[in-house]
């Protein structure tokens, strides 16, 4: 069970790090969030940054405990394919939510 897990992990924490970004997207966009921070950058600016860095920062922590010798499968197969899914689900997470931070948050 643990090595389904291990394999799974990666691409569900993408999933629900996808749908939370582009969930907080709508909420900004939704309720008109407005306002700046230091003058510079806006409210919803920050927010989105703010998810979209820790999005990669929970991925990132995925593939470091995927490649560590405590979390790591003692099967070949399972931790060449849970490392694959690893580095899959963290270059989705940067690829995937980019726009958020990279495009007008609403039109």
């Amino acid at each position: 069970m643990k090595d389904i897990i291990r394999i799974l992990i990666a691409p569900l924490v993408w999933l629900a790090s996808f749908s939370g970004v582009y969930g907080l997207h709508g909420l900004i966009c939704g309720h008109g969030i407005d306002g700046e921070v230091f003058g510079v950058l806006s409210v919803a600016r920050l927010l989105l940054v703010t998810a979209y860095g820790l999005a990669i920062l929970i991925q990132a922590g995925l593939v470091w405990a995927l490649h560590s010798e405590r979390f790591g499968s003692p099967s070949p197969f399972v931790r060449f394919v849970s490392r694959a899914t690893g580095w899959v689900g963290l270059v989705s997470a940067v690829w995937a939510l980019l726009p958020t931070v990279t495009t007008t948050y609403c039109l």
